[in-house]
């Protein structure tokens, strides 16, 4: 979840070193940069920030949170390296470069721990405009923004702190809230489980003793499944009760609505990287927060869900290619024992977070369409909880199709930011048109077009498990 996709870098340093061509405009030259780095205390311990400030600093700071990054033995530990730009620790730093050139401060913090960091990040990043304003600066507005779970953290910065920000950019951001992302992804689990692999691994309550040999028995089990045609059309069923997309390389165009195999290809290799690996060490990292397991799957009818999900087609066509009966499975999910949450974990990942849709300031969120870690129908969640609470009119949403988790380019991501910021100059969204917002990012050029800009209109799916804060007070689903 942490930032741009290793196949946007390429591309980008590709482009770039190919048309030699310079980042910033000529008037740029004269532009120089007063950078601060240093730290700040976090009970948790000590979290590294960087702030940027141009010689041409036009009053707006810009406060950017990063996505998740792992610990030893996978990453370094805490506090790692802090981040301003989603691009800021990338050989071509285009959207940093160009934040900078046109007069905005940027700064972040790296928090004081890795994984599940949202506690953690919420007094981090505040800390981090204190600081800001404790060197002399006065920043006439702040705008949030951030990458997957750093745009649950934006999302999060302006429910918590509306009275320090005007404006918010979640981008490809966990906005269904913890809950819900994570009971959706234990039906998933659950599902492929209990009809192909019965037995074979556990989904939560992970040691770290235990947690590599449940995700390589997974793993395993997955691979098997994916050779025989009961195998497939089951890992399809365990996709769809996720939402998965049946697109996964970027660089490929979605395979088409009726070929079924391609898709189902395709969200297998989403299982193979990197959903299985969050879904057991990831978990697992937050199971030792939360204090245990933090979901359920208690009282789910996995018949409605199948029912509502995107790939019912395709589950239903794999299905009797294979010869088998999807009504008894479905029954044979709907009698399984279910998984039980403990009320302190579940306690614990809803107030790191859910939202309750009360939006203060204009927040503006981006999503591909086929992203399988962070699936695109969060939006949808994250709009009816707004609806909810009438703040519709402070919330756009806007969809870039393509496949991969945060894999925006340069322009769109600029675009996208310039379309919040007029928001905040006007006070007005106006119409935000998918054409007009290529031709802006088309416009800044090909060093910031690595692909053509894609966006499109587009309306998620609903949400399969949603949980948010009218959930809390005791509406809907519980985790008993």
């Amino acid at each position: 979840m942490r930032g741009s996709s290793t196949w946007l870098r390429r591309l980008c340093a590709g482009a770039i070193a190919g048309l030699g061509l310079a980042l910033l405009p000529a008037s740029a030259s004269a532009n120089t940069v007063t950078t601060y780095t240093g730290t700040t205390p976090d009970a948790a311990g000590p979290s590294n920030y960087i702030i940027e400030v141009p010689s041409n600093w036009n009053g707006t700071l810009v406060l950017y949170s990063h996505g998740y990054s792992f610990g030893p033995p996978f990453g370094p530990p805490a506090p790692q390296t802090a981040e301003d730009a989603g691009d800021s620790t990338s050989p071509t730093p285009v959207v940093h470069d160009w934040l900078l050139a046109n007069g905005y401060a940027i700064a972040g913090s790296s928090y004081a721990t890795t994984g599940w960091a949202l506690q953690q990040a919420f007094q981090d990043q505040i800390a981090v405009l204190d600081v800001f304003k404790s060197k002399g600066y006065h920043a006439t507005r702040t705008i949030a923004w951030g990458h997957s779970l750093g745009g649950m953290i934006t999302a999060g910065l302006a429910q918590l702190f509306p009275n320090r920000f005007d404006g918010a950019l979640p981008m490809c951001g966990v906005v269904a809230g913890g809950p819900g992302v994570w009971n959706q992804g234990l039906d998933s689990e659950f599902a492929f489980l209990t009809l192909q692999a019965p037995g074979a691994f556990q989904l939560s309550g992970f040691t770290a003793a235990n947690v590599g040999l449940n995700f390589g028995a997974a793993t395993n089990a997955f691979n098997i499944a994916q050779t025989t045609p009961q195998g497939r059309a089951r890992i399809a069923l365990s996709a769809a009760l996720a939402d998965l997309p049946g697109w996964f390389d970027p660089a490929s165009p979605q395979p088409a609505a009726n070929d079924y195999a391609a898709q189902e290809l395709n969200q297998f290799a989403w299982d193979q990287s990197p959903d299985l690996f969050f879904g057991f060490f990831g978990r697992f990292e937050l199971e030792q927060r939360a204090g245990g397991n933090f979901s359920w799957n208690t009282g789910v009818d996995y018949r409605d869900q199948l029912a509502r999900s995107t790939d019912r087609a395709e589950v239903e066509a794999l299905y009797k290619a294979a010869g088998l009966d999807l009504a008894k499975d479905l029954d044979t999910l709907n009698d399984t024992k279910r998984i039980s949450a403990d009320p302190g974990a579940v306690a614990y990942v809803t107030k790191y977070i859910t939202y309750n849709g009360d939006l203060d300031i204009p927040v503006l969120t981006m999503h591909t369409t086929g992203d399988g870690l962070v699936e695109v129908t969060d939006e949808n969640a994250y709009a009816s909880v707004v609806r909810s609470a009438d703040d519709s009119s402070r919330l756009r949403q806007i969809y870039v199709h393509r496949a991969g988790h945060c894999t925006f380019t340069p322009g769109e991501t600029v675009a996208a930011f310039k379309t919040l910021v007029h928001r905040l100059d006007t006070g007005r969204w106006g119409s935000i048109d998918p054409s007009a917002l290529n031709a802006q990012a088309t416009s800044l050029g090909p060093a910031f077009n690595v692909a053509p800009a894609s966006f499109l209109h587009f309306q998620p799916a609903q949400f399969l498990r949603p949980f948010d804060a009218r959930n809390v007070d005791g509406e809907g689903e519980s985790g008993d």
